[in-house]
């Protein structure tokens, strides 16, 4: 567990850093790979025949929810530490997201838009209140489940991104370790300066991300109904991420110490999205879960290469 034989990441974790300004790797990859997320999901998403525009507007609200997602969840876990100045809350520049956060709240505000964008509710208030706008028309949204099912690969591909910016900051502690692939950080302005070598976790992770999606990329023409694509995706990156999860050291722990917040999370993911798989996989007499495969993609749902 000493510095000699492990990895050394020497790296300065800020690319720039002057007054109240800062610029992390972590920040700096978490930008790409929001961007890369939305290019390759509105990509992809006009290759199967579905307004690009539609896409964007879609992405807004998905980015909206998904940084408040992952604050919140982040503020859940530090309670006692944001209670006593709830402020600080608002300082999200300063570090402190969850990765689970990003991808609920994502979700949520995206299917939120979709479900309300061309509701009667809506076109009412926005024929009354919003004439200055335009007219109210219906907008040329997709299914929630369609471009769920999109976008899986791309969220894939995004959170590996991300993960080099953790593999670079070093603020995830894992375990100590005498594997030969352990890392030590060395430049004095990492979290994890001179910490005995460790587990590079969320290295890990990124493996399991390109693994995943190496999984659900050859399905997406093969199950149904839509949906499926992103609930496989939950299920699996969250299993794989309730045993990594071990690995890591995290401040809060609950029952007992046993578990932290993204291994409860985990569990709740798993617990939703199995059953439902199973049940619309049944339902639909899906042609993967019977071990034959569609013949044919469904009309708008061609092979696309990545």
């Amino acid at each position: 567990m000493s510095i000699l034989g492990a990895i050394n990441i020497p790296f300065n974790p800020n690319i720039l850093d002057f007054g109240p300004f800062l610029l992390s790797w972590h920040g700096f990859f978490t930008f790409v790979a929001v961007a890369t997320a939305v290019i390759l999901t509105v990509r992809w998403g006009r290759k199967e025949g579905l307004d690009g525009d539609a896409i964007l507007s879609v992405a807004v609200w998905c980015i909206i929810g998904g940084i408040i997602g992952a604050r919140l969840l982040h503020v859940i876990d530090f309670w006692d530490l944001y209670s006593a100045d709830p402020l600080r809350m608002l300082t999200v520049w300063q570090g402190g997201i969850a990765i689970y956060g990003a991808i609920i709240g994502g979700f949520i505000a995206g299917s939120i838009y979709i479900l309300m964008r061309n509701s009667n509710w809506f076109l009412g208030l926005w024929g009354k209140y919003l004439r200055f706008a335009g007219a109210a028309e219906k907008a040329p949204l997709p299914s929630v489940g369609r471009l769920a099912d999109i976008a899986a690969p791309a969220l894939l591909i995004a959170m590996a991104i991300g993960r080099l910016g953790d593999i670079i900051n070093g603020e995830h502690w894992a375990k100590f370790t005498d594997l030969p692939w352990g890392v030590v950080y060395s430049h004095i302005n990492s979290p994890g300066a001179y910490r005995p070598a460790s587990h590079p976790a969320v290295a890990y992770e990124l493996i399991i991300d390109l693994l995943i999606l190496a999984i659900i990329w050859p399905l997406r023409n093969r199950l149904r109904p839509d949906g499926m694509i992103f609930l496989l995706y939950g299920a699996l990156y969250s299993l794989c991420r309730f045993f990594i999860s071990f690995l890591r050291v995290e401040q809060n722990t609950y029952f007992g110490g046993w578990l932290n917040e993204a291994q409860i999370v985990a569990i709740i993911v798993i617990a939703i999205t199995v059953p439902i798989l199973v049940y619309k996989a049944q339902s639909y007499n899906c042609p993967v879960a019977v071990g034959q495969a569609r013949s044919e993609p469904a009309p708008g749902r061609r092979s696309n290469p990545i």
